[in-house]
């Protein structure tokens, strides 16, 4: 389990005081995949690596295991670091070496005798599916192999967490599902607990069981992502969930609601319903619903008539029916 508590992060610069990280507080349980999300400078890169001390916090604590790392020896520190891999947005593989010798590399930093290694290293590689590009360099390889020899290499020394900074910003879609199939696969059949830092929803929509949204250095909101996404509390996670640069038709009908659905309230025709039984013209200006675990969640924005004992129909209906629903300014 990786603990932090009351966490945070400041740079010094040449007049001022730079405040990455403020009173951050988080649990994250063995064995789940943990989302953390956010736009650029929001301090999601700066919180991954204060996990494993890449990045030494100002203030709090990180508890991995139970053990403080700030109270740690170096020696100590550098042990318990090989519980815990990393993958990078830019791959950081190294050129000069071969896919084998990249897998490897880890493990001979931890002493590990190379016949063992290069064992050790095959199997990394037939995992992620690379097992015949051992003798290729990275020049040689897609963008996506590369981070796929760059997950080998993080499961090389066989650690209990993964920390992904932004590992599929740099891939196109398709290969981005292929990636996160396969964090996917490795927490499921090797158990191992992955921490994703990114700032796409359809990451954490794809692969994660919580999330945590951190907005200027500090938490906004936390929880399961079917919660989050379907109720978002905060101003930034609604921004991220529907971002605003994707407008609502323009039209000169009058009051605009969202209807929000989640789980119990999907099914079923609601908006036929609802037409049909207040005999009111209602316009359906957006939408999107997605599934996650078998639930439905999303939103539809409509707008209702003009009319005000029309809308006011309406409006009971929706009440009446138990879907959430709120004002669109």
């Amino acid at each position: 389990m990786i603990e932090l508590k009351h966490l945070g992060k400041t740079y010094q610069a040449a007049d001022k005081e730079i405040v990455a990280l403020e009173d951050i507080n988080l649990t994250i349980q063995d064995g789940e995949i943990f989302g953390i999300i956010g736009l650029s400078g929001a301090g999601k890169s700066t919180l991954v690596r204060c996990i494993n001390l890449l990045e030494t916090p100002s203030s709090g604590e990180v508890l991995v295991d139970g053990k403080s790392l700030t109270r740690l020896s170096r020696k100590e520190l550098l042990k318990l670091r090989q519980s815990i891999g990393m993958i990078f947005q830019g791959f950081n593989l190294l050129e000069q070496r071969t896919v084998l010798r990249n897998v490897c590399f880890p493990l001979e930093i931890a002493g590990v005798p190379r016949k063992e290694a290069q064992k050790r290293a095959r199997e990394m590689l037939e995992l992620v599916g690379l097992g015949d590009r051992a003798g290729s360099y990275p020049s040689q390889l897609s963008g996506g192999q590369k981070q796929r020899v760059a997950i080998a290499r993080a499961l090389a020394t066989n650690p209990r967490y993964i920390l992904c900074d932004e590992a599929t910003s740099a891939l196109d879609p398709n290969t981005t599902r292929s990636i996160l199939e396969l964090l996917r696969q490795i927490n499921e059949e090797l158990g191992v607990t992955i921490v994703v830092i990114t700032h796409e929803m359809k990451v954490i929509d794809q692969i994660c069981d919580r999330v945590a949204v951190i907005d200027h250095s500090h938490i906004a909101e936390e929880g399961k992502v079917s919660e989050v996404f379907t109720n978002p509390r905060s101003e930034i996670a609604r921004n991220l969930i529907i971002p605003k640069e994707r407008t609502v038709l323009e039209t000169e009908g009058g009051q605009r609601l969202r209807l929000i659905f989640g789980g119990e309230t999907t099914s079923g025709p609601h908006i036929a319903e609802m037409i049909l039984a207040c005999q009111a013209p209602v316009s359906i200006l957006q939408a999107s619903t997605k599934e996650l675990d078998g639930v439905i969640y999303g939103y539809t924005i409509i707008e209702l008539p003009t009319d005000q004992h029309q809308a006011d129909k309406v409006l009971v209906w929706l009440r009446n029916s138990g879907i959430k629903f709120e004002e669109v300014g």
